[in-house]
């Protein structure tokens, strides 16, 4: 689902907002690393890491990382860029799969 968030056209997930673009995948190690471009085209140089562990047969668990370059961003940017990450990972990826 993060190398391919339209695999399944049944369950949308990748939903962002009027000032977030769509990411490409940076690099990728299967089955354990996924990092994306920045969804900020404001903050092109921010990358989400994402780690996952566990195997295909149970739960996988995901880690994600968000880094950016210096300068770093005030607190509440961070918050912003944050919650975006958290709301597109942990609302709406996870809740794709309760359907």
């Amino acid at each position: 689902m993060l190398i391919d968030p339209d695999r399944d056209p049944r369950r949308p997930w990748l939903i962002l907002h009027e000032d977030e673009q769509r990411p490409e995948v940076a690099e990728m190690v299967e089955p354990a690393l996924v990092v994306w471009t920045s969804i900020w085209p404001w903050r092109r140089d921010a990358r989400i890491r994402f780690e996952l562990s566990g195997s295909r047969r149970s739960s996988t668990t995901v880690c994600w990382i968000l880094m950016v370059d210096d300068p770093i961003p005030g607190d509440e940017t961070i918050l912003r860029m944050r919650t975006g990450v958290n709301e597109l990972i942990n609302a709406n990826l996870r809740s794709t799969f309760g359907r």
